[in-house]
């Protein structure tokens, strides 16, 4: 499973990037919105820090629109893969894109049916967002073991990206359900990172090193 970092902070992303595991990127309009720079500027300077694939949300919610936006967002760098939200119009973007072989991310998926249509319209990465389904007190993980099942026997090609990662254990289940990817936002990256026992360990280890060279 790869690794993405769900967020549009550049020094949020340039400090996990430091750490060598970090395979892409994922914003939305709400993350661009909280560094208060230009939508475009934003998605530039992710693209400039990470060699992989930076999830970029068209805004417009009609079909004309979201080309015009989609085609802008794919022009700024070559590993912008555009998100569409799973919609009618949505749904006739992305197989217009895929067409023009612009890459494309279906988002806000909440069902298996939604996922499957994203699919077959052409969808290069669908993404079911685990942690709102868990939050109207459903299993975001049964959602994610669904379209795992169905694109294997389906052997379809999307990539399934699990989304809205809450906690660690996220990250575990959707490793061990076969989830192509997982983008994490940086605080549970941290959370993943950090264990008390490694850090006693480290502590621990230059105590004694400091303690036999001192004697």
């Amino acid at each position: 499973m790869l690794i993405f970092i769900d967020s549009a902070n550049i020094e949020e992303i340039k400090e996990i990037h430091e750490m060598g595991f970090l395979s892409g990127v994922t914003t939305n309009p709400t993350l661009v919105a909280k560094e208060k720079k230009g939508y475009h500027q934003v998605i530039r300077d992710i693209c400039a820090i990470v060699d992989g694939p930076v999830s970029a949300e068209v805004l417009s919610g009609d079909y004309c629109s979201m080309m015009e936006e989609a085609k802008i967002l794919a022009g700024l760098h070559p590993n912008v893969v555009v998100k569409i939200p799973v919609c009618s119009e949505g749904l006739k973007t992305v197989a217009k894109l895929a067409g023009l072989g612009i890459k494309t991310n279906a988002t806000l998926v909440f069902s298996a049916n939604q996922a499957l249509l994203a699919a077959r319209a052409g969808a290069s990465y669908v993404s079911p967002f685990i942690g709102r389904i868990d939050d109207v007190s459903h299993e975001g993980i049964n959602l994610l073991a669904d379209i795992i099942s169905i694109f294997q026997q389906g052997k379809i090609k999307t990539q399934i990206i699990s989304a809205s990662v809450r906690h660690p254990g996220h990250v575990l289940a959707s490793s061990k359900l076969g989830a192509h990817i997982s983008t994490i936002p940086f605080n549970v990256i941290k959370q993943i990172i950090f264990h008390p026992q490694t850090e006693e360990g480290i502590a621990r280890f230059k105590r004694d090193w400091e303690a036999a060279v001192n004697n």
